[in-house]
């Protein structure tokens, strides 16, 4: 008899996801590939580390866990030292728990974002890992998706979440295909204990009200399968954001004079799209952060080309700035 259909669909996701890793990965005399699993406690992340645990030694693949403590809750310590004990039970190795200090750029969910991926970076860098799982899963799609719409931040943030991203392709998302409920259903079948994150259920984050309150009511209004809706959008609307972005990084080198200067004429020829696809790289390139240049800052750059008055230099964030001058548009670091 086989595994439980739930066990048999994660493993089948972590099977696939491995295979692409030896697949992407040079394999040297140093010995098998380590591949990490990032995992908080969480039904989606133990049921990922199960998995991996499993199926890595068919492939001749080191399979390792790391935990981030965000030391936002009381008694986070522990619970990452619990969270280290288990992934050591599933016969993970090398297994760690990182401390990180969570800033408030962003707004909160935001500033643990970035601690988190700052740890997994350095971890992966230290352990030589070729790979880092994560439990990201298809009602986290449809979420990310929903929180882009109402940001009103374009295409690329409608795309979601990528099953590959990171340095080098580092980050890999088996579980955008499944939903949470086969996690979960894993956990149960194979008797892991798993911790729920209170601020999951906390009405002070974003996502959790949409987790509890906005699918919900998004489901009861149009119907099931508004979930599954939301990840085939996130798919298309990657696929073209990429074809967008080829098209603009051919684009920028046309647009340009002899000396790199942007030429005004041939940036109003272009697409909409396309040219502020040119300026927001033109800027991020000029010393603006990604995370923090937004949709209303390229348009404002954009009124440079399209609605020319005479108007002054346009300030972003960096201490990057945009004017125009003589035909041609100036973004730099003022």
């Amino acid at each position: 008899m086989g595994p439980h259909p739930a066990v048999a669909a994660i493993r089948l996701a972590v099977r696939r996801v491995l295979h692409d890793v030896l697949t992407d990965t040079t394999q040297n005399a140093a010995g098998a590939p380590l591949v990490l699993v990032a995992c908080s406690g969480g039904a989606d992340s133990m049921a990922l580390a199960s998995a991996l645990a499993f199926e890595a030694p068919k492939l001749r693949i080191r399979a390792g866990g790391i935990t981030v403590d965000h030391g936002l809750q009381d008694g986070s310590a522990f619970r990452a030292a619990e969270v280290v004990a288990r992934l050591t039970a599933l016969g993970l190795d090398p297994v760690g728990s990182v401390a990180v200090t969570v800033g408030r750029e962003g707004g909160p969910e935001a500033a643990a974002r970035d601690a988190r991926y700052t740890a997994l970076d350095a971890e992966a860098d230290r352990h030589g890992a070729v790979a880092i799982l994560l439990g990201h899963t298809r009602d986290d799609q449809a979420e990310t998706v929903l929180l882009g719409l109402a940001r009103g931040s374009g295409i690329r943030s409608l795309s979601g979440m990528a099953a590959v991203s990171g340095p080098t392709g580092r980050y890999r998302r088996p579980f955008l295909d499944l939903d949470r409920q086969t996690a979960r259903k894993a956990c149960l079948v194979q008797s892991l204990p798993v911790w729920d994150d209170p601020h999951n259920a906390d009405p002070a984050y974003t996502r959790s009200r949409l987790r509890h309150e906005g699918l919900p009511a998004l489901e009861k209004a149009l119907g099931k399968g508004v979930v599954e809706a939301l990840a085939r959008t996130a798919q298309l609307s990657r696929d073209d954001a990429d074809a967008l972005d080829t098209w603009a990084a051919e684009a920028d080198v046309t647009v340009r004079d002899e000396d790199g200067l942007l030429e005004c004429a041939k940036l109003f020829a272009l697409p909409p799209a396309v040219r502020r696809r040119v300026l927001r790289r033109a800027a991020i390139t000029a010393g603006s952060p990604a995370g923090s240049l937004f949709a209303r800052h390229v348009e404002e750059v954009d009124r440079l080309i399209t609605g020319w008055r005479g108007q002054g230099a346009i300030n972003l964030p960096g201490r990057v700035e945009a004017r125009r001058q003589g035909g041609r548009l100036v973004i730099r670091q003022g």
